[in-house]
């Protein structure tokens, strides 16, 4: 049975708070726990509801968001931090605070589904069974046979339109598995989802590059076509890439 994720939504603004509660009720996971108005009112709640998620804005009076989260930092069970701001200027100080992601005002839909895939991500990820499940090779239709597929082989995973697609250095093949459930038997093999239609095999990444407002464009050996990396996910891919 899939567990709900707890959620408490921290923002100073009764409409905010609507309005993350309404967008959030699309995502049936999301169990909101708690409403706070203030950055004292988030330890406590934090405190007393132990949520799994916070959702937390910055500008409030007194104890700021960024303030609220250096305390949520010390609690025995720290929860997963998303900003939600109108603020874009306070993004660097966010992610100095490990937070998943943040949202800025007025909430986009695209950018809230990709917050919520790193959520979901985080959040179920840590049951290792999911992974355990996975035999090793993915099962794939081809003519009328089954081929199987070594994880090495793939390249990139495409989500177009209803279907989704692997790509292998010299095929293309389609699946019936959703891009997330793909993701959560691909975890362990070196796979990152740099976009909500892109999973992307880190072992061909060659190439990064800026492409406009905050994104990037990838390329893989041996293949021409740039993939789209959002703004999203360029932090965490290149803490994975990049050697420290």
């Amino acid at each position: 049975m899939t567990r709900t994720i707890k959620t408490l939504i921290v923002d100073d603004e009764l409409y905010s708070r609507e309005e993350l509660k309404h967008l959030l009720s699309s995502y049936p996971f999301f169990q909101i726990v708690g409403e706070a108005e203030s950055g004292e009112a988030a330890i406590m709640k934090t405190i007393e509801l132990a949520p799994d998620v916070v959702f937390l804005d910055v500008e409030m009076p007194k104890t700021s968001g960024t303030t609220a989260a250096k305390a949520l930092m010390g609690l025995k069970k720290v929860p997963i931090i998303v900003f939600a701001t109108a603020y874009p200027q306070f993004a660097a100080e966010a992610f100095r605070l490990n937070a998943v992601d943040y949202l800025l005002k007025p909430y986009d839909d695209e950018q809230l589904e990709e917050t919520v895939d790193r959520i979901e991500k985080i959040f179920y990820h840590e049951k290792e069974s999911e992974i355990e499940s996975f035999t090793g090779k993915l099962a794939v239709e081809a003519e009328g046979e089954i081929l199987y597929l070594e994880p090495k082989e793939i390249l990139y995973i495409i989500k177009d339109d209803k279907l989704t697609k692997l790509i292998t250095k010299t095929n293309e093949f389609e699946t019936k598995s959703s891009l997330k459930d793909l993701e959560s038997k691909l975890l362990s093999y070196g796979f990152f989802r740099i976009h909500k239609s892109f999973l992307v095999n880190l072992e061909y990444v060659t190439r990064l590059t800026p492409w406009f407002n905050g994104a990037y464009q990838l390329q893989l050996i041996g293949r021409k076509e740039l993939l789209s990396v959002s703004r999203n996910y360029v932090k965490a891919l290149r803490q994975r890439l990049e050697i420290k």
